[in-house]
């Protein structure tokens, strides 16, 4: 809804043209006088816009928007109003936005702005043709620094502008040109988990006060955004079960990846026992939405300082080879396979829908299958000793 706002004491107009959200700032003071102005101006702006008589450059005339929509409107193009394809992939963010997750959107944004406006910010969509869809996969294929980018990066570049071009295709006509264009062959890498010599090791060595961190996450398969988003209502220590309902990614919390990661995660022995030590120390009941694992200030663990300041650092001091965080995940997968764990009893730990990812990501660790629920793998860590880590005492 179009509104007369103030920012730093200064009026501005918020509105939509177009589709696309435009703020205008103006020199004028907050006051009440300069409000019923801006009102009035705005009352005549909405009039015009509903009429489609809308001239952007009559009212603001030095703004960049001005002359986004001027161009737009004054290209050739064949098609009746075909936009410029930035004003039209401002318009779809714009209109796309409240679908997705914060950390997708944000994605989406990067992606426009570091590998398609560049190139095609200036031009009709219609105009896009697919010479000029393979010249643009072509130069993304060499960053900057002259370094190869990988065909992942690409296709998902690609993928977006797929996209939008299928939503502009669909309101002005046009056959998208990135149909029957092939995505990049990536190459499969080989998953590397830590083997259970190597989680002793991880978990023996890490900071004290990471320690029950690592253990969770190595011995549930929790991804980095579900144990960061973890708070202490989503841990049932009657049934032995953490409930995954939402991701911590970038300073936000969120919805889970997908509604299949929406699952009640069975704890091993280990588990339940250093969350229990751990919400005594805590006094988890007195505050339910605290977060499990936290910086010191209360909010939730930042991935990539997680990574930089005790994850690499870490892996670099064992001498084990650097992998991601997510290869804890794999871990936990590999360790259930290995005891010989229900294949349908891994799939839902880990929030797959079926057992046709389990066996296509980790076949090679697949044993000759018993019917368990558990039981195999609390065997297995007591044979290891880990059932004595929650003994420990942590700083």
């Amino acid at each position: 809804m179009a509104s007369v706002s103030a920012r730093n004491g200064r009026l501005y107009f918020d509105f939509r043209f177009q589709g696309v959200r435009c703020r205008e700032y103006t020199k004028l003071t907050d006051t009440k006088a300069n409000r019923q102005r801006m009102e009035a101006t705005l009352r005549k702006m909405q009039a015009e816009i509903t009429l489609g008589r809308f001239d952007y450059a009559a009212y603001f005339p030095g703004s960049p928007r001005a002359k986004e929509f001027a161009l737009s409107a004054a290209t050739p193009t064949g098609v009746s109003g075909t936009p410029a394809f930035k004003v039209f992939a401002a318009r779809w963010v714009d209109q796309k936005s409240i679908e997705w997750r914060a950390s997708y959107l944000e994605s989406v944004r990067t992606i426009l702005a570091n590998h398609l406006l560049p190139t095609l910010g200036d031009m009709p969509v219609a105009h896009i043709d697919r010479d000029t869809v393979l010249s643009l996969r072509t130069s993304l294929a060499n960053k900057p620094n002259g370094r190869p980018r990988a065909p992942a990066t690409i296709n998902k570049s690609i993928g977006v502008l797929q996209t939008i071009l299928d939503e502009g295709a669909a309101r002005h006509g046009f056959t998208n040109p990135c149909a029957g264009i092939k995505r990049l062959k990536v190459r499969k890498h080989d998953i590397q988990p830590f083997d259970m010599d190597e989680v002793r090791l991880l978990i023996d060595r890490v900071r004290p006060d990471y320690r029950d961190y690592l253990l969770v996450r190595l011995l549930t398969g929790l991804r980095s955004g579900e144990a960061h988003g973890l708070r202490w209502r989503h841990i049932d220590l009657g049934r032995r079960q953490i409930l995954v309902r939402e991701t911590f990614t970038k300073g936000q919390t969120e919805y889970t990846k997908t509604d299949g990661s929406q699952r009640n995660v069975d704890m091993a022995g280990p588990v339940l026992d250093v969350l229990t030590a751990r919400a005594e120390r805590m006094e988890a009941e007195t505050n339910p939405d605290a977060y499990v694992f936290a910086t010191r200030s209360g909010t939730g663990i930042d991935n990539k300082n997680f990574c930089d300041r005790i994850w690499y650092p870490l892996l670099r001091h064992l001498g084990l080879a650097e992998r991601r965080p997510y290869q804890m995940r794999h871990t936990a997968a590999t360790l259930w396979l290995a005891s010989g764990e229900n294949p349908e009893w891994i799939a839902k730990q880990l929030g797959h829908t079926s057992t046709e990812m389990l066996f296509k990501t980790y076949s090679r660790y697949v044993p000759n299958l018993t019917r368990q629920d558990g039981s195999a793998f609390e065997r297995v860590l007591a044979a290891q000793g880990l059932t004595t880590l929650a003994a420990q005492p942590t700083e």
